[in-house]
């Protein structure tokens, strides 16, 4: 019967996603898929067995203990209930061409980095790996149109949720924290989207994958309790959570990341909001009833 109500969800999600491209201002345009989250209580936050846990992952596949040394889990929120609203998130990170019919609408810079400024971000990644995420002619990398869109900032990802807002007479934002955790773990405290034990054959990450970003919704086995997909690896995504200095709390990990402690739910660090990165992306929500 679960699985049953749960496909129906999904066919009215897709019937609405249908209806609000023959509505308001969306002609042509592609309107992200929507999951519904209902209202309720969820298990937030990790506690000490669970960043043993990542941490433990991370020293087994790097071969020595540096998120442990540099703490990188100990910020995390601790283990609690919490009561959510109900909302609805894009099943999948918002694509190369869902953004593209915002780039040829409004005629905004296509997503790119200056060498000068990748420099400035003092990243690990040579400017040489970015070249492959470079739009040209406002116009997705071949073969990527599938993929999630990157080298996009804050601000870029706002931008184009009041674009698709005014597009569809609704409301686009970029997930709370809170929002973005629920959709990924569901009700019970899971890990990973998918259960409490790492799989490198659930995620796009640098533990099996190609070392770059994929088409969305490779893996099945991945999907979250309410079949969200891509929520663990692929691309880090903004939410809304902004922190002092101009920052912005990131979730998710990445096809870059090995472990892979920093790709459970729980896990979080921040960026600038600046920042355009080959690892961010985002998805959106809509929040209330559907």
């Amino acid at each position: 019967m679960k699985t049953i109500n749960v496909l129906i969800g999904f066919v009215l999600i897709a019937l609405q996603t249908t209806a609000l491209s023959a509505t308001g201002n969306s002609t042509n345009v592609k309107i992200p898929e929507l999951i519904q989250i209902p209202a309720g209580d969820f298990v937030t936050g990790s506690d000490r067995a669970e960043r043993e846990y990542a941490y433990q992952l991370d020293e087994f596949s790097y071969g020595h203990a540096i998120t442990r040394s540099q703490k990188w889990y100990e910020s995390e929120k601790p283990l609690r209930s919490v009561f959510e609203v109900e909302f609805s998130i894009t099943r999948t990170p918002i694509t190369n061409s869902q953004y593209a019919h915002y780039v040829k609408e409004t005629g905004i810079p296509a997503p790119m980095v200056t060498e000068t400024l990748w420099r400035s971000y003092g990243l690990i990644h040579p400017y040489s790996r970015v070249q492959k995420f470079i739009w040209k002619n406002a116009v997705p990398p071949e073969s990527r149109h599938s993929h999630p869109v990157v080298l996009i900032s804050y601000e870029d990802a706002t931008n184009y949720a009041k674009w698709l807002s005014d597009k569809t007479n609704r409301s686009w934002q970029l997930p709370t924290e809170q929002q973005w955790e629920k959709a990924a773990r569901g009700t019970k405290g899971n890990y990973f989207p998918w259960g409490n034990i790492y799989s490198a054959s659930n995620l796009n990450s640098h533990d099996a994958g190609p070392f770059d970003t994929m088409p969305v919704d490779q893996f099945p086995s991945g999907l979250s309790p309410y079949g969200v997909t891509d929520l663990s690896g692929q691309v880090f995504e903004w939410t809304r959570k902004q922190t002092q200095n101009g920052r912005v709390i990131v979730k998710g990990g990445s096809w870059d990341d090995k472990g892979c402690g920093v790709c459970r739910a729980a896990a979080r660090h921040s960026r600038p909001a600046t920042l355009k990165h080959i690892l961010i992306g985002f998805r959106l929500v809509i929040e209330g009833a559907s």
